[in-house]
């Protein structure tokens, strides 16, 4: 019988259903969907619900309950016994949500992330338990995306390793002494609210945050305020286009813009990198991990950051200490949010 996990994630603008099955070599995606999220929570609950039932019809899954249990059971018997086994379907063993912070990741609840209003102590387990009959498991999606990367991508292999988000927003996630490490309530990575200067972009309520200068959001704040001193500067510059006056500049823009040669553009990308190389040389003071992985735009935009990421580590962390880290871009990708979830369901099975 296939033992299939299932995934979902619960996003501001975005929710999605998963269902996978890990192997030795990895993790299998064999379907997803994905809606808005809506208005409410006992909505987005049944709907996630809805998508994992209709994903597990489609790929000839059942719940394991009482009754997928008994029919392993009854397998294994029958292999005991010597008699040819009987040819079963799939069934769901766990599963696992990630969502953003703050949560509860033991009650199983959503404390009021700040981009779900109205998810005030939402218990989004015991719905899953009772439908599906198998365990479920919470955990933030910097957390969930650690759980991926240490389990079957650029931290596999390793005891000590911390994952970056780098999009949106900037939090870690971290595994110490081969577990993950979430601090007495579920606070610990939150590396994003950390103070990297006295003046800066906005990120995590905080000017000059971590999460100011290395995140989406940051980036493109970060960019408006040098846009308008290069141009008081009588300086010319790519980034002034219509899109920027209107403040709808990104990140994107910004690394597309310096690979063509702008020098304001490579100017904002060197205050991010120099800002992310001395964010990860308190981690790698801190913490001594064998690895720092990176998601989302650092693993787009590896060879841009990287030289001044490493020139960065180099100047602020301990030389001992770095010797023993390697700075890695995520291996999954635009995969890790999907196998993020299903990394928390196999992590309800070993809890």
């Amino acid at each position: 019988m296939r033992r299939l996990l299932g995934g979902l994630d619960i996003g501001g603008t975005k929710c999605a259903a998963v269902v996978g099955e890990a192997s030795k070599s990895g993790i299998d995606i064999l379907g997803k969907t994905s809606f808005p999220t809506p208005g409410t929570p006992s909505e987005a609950i049944g709907a996630l619900m809805n998508a994992l039932d209709a994903l597990l019809a489609e790929h000839g899954g059942s719940a394991t309950g009482a009754a997928g249990e008994a029919a392993i059971s009854a397998e294994a018997t029958e292999a005991a016994a010597g008699s040819p086994p009987r040819v079963q379907g799939s069934s769901l063993t766990a599963i696992g949500v990630s969502c953003g912070g703050p949560l509860d990741s033991e009650a199983g609840l959503v404390l009021s992330p700040p981009n779900l209003p109205g998810w005030d102590g939402i218990d989004v387990l015991a719905p899953l338990r009772e439908r599906f009959g198998v365990p479920a498991a919470l955990q933030n999606d910097a957390n969930a995306c650690a759980l991926a990367e240490w389990r079957w991508g650029a931290g596999r292999g390793t005891r000590h390793m911390a994952f970056l988000t780098f999009g949106t927003g900037m939090g870690a996630g971290l595994i110490l002494n081969g577990r993950l490490y979430t601090g007495v309530n579920d606070m610990a990575g939150e590396v994003g609210h950390i103070r990297m200067r006295d003046e800066g972009p906005v990120g995590y309520g905080k000017a000059g945050s971590f999460e100011g200068f290395c995140s989406g959001g940051g980036m493109a704040r970060l960019g408006i305020g040098m846009i308008e001193e290069w141009l008081q500067a009588g300086k010319t510059t790519a980034l002034t286009t219509g899109a920027c006056a209107e403040q709808t500049l990104t990140a994107r823009m910004i690394f597309d813009a310096a690979r063509e040669g702008d020098e304001l553009a490579a100017l904002i990308v060197r205050v991010t990198g120099i800002e992310l190389g001395r964010g990860l040389a308190v981690m790698v003071d801190m913490l001594n991990p064998e690895a720092i992985v990176i998601g989302s735009i650092y693993a787009r935009q590896e060879p841009l950051l990287a030289p001044v990421v490493l020139e960065t580590l180099r100047r602020e962390a301990l030389p001992r200490s770095l010797a023993a880290c390697r700075i890695l871009p995520s291996q999954l990708r635009e995969n890790v949010g999907d196998a993020a979830s299903l990394s928390v369901a196999l992590h309800a099975l070993e809890a």
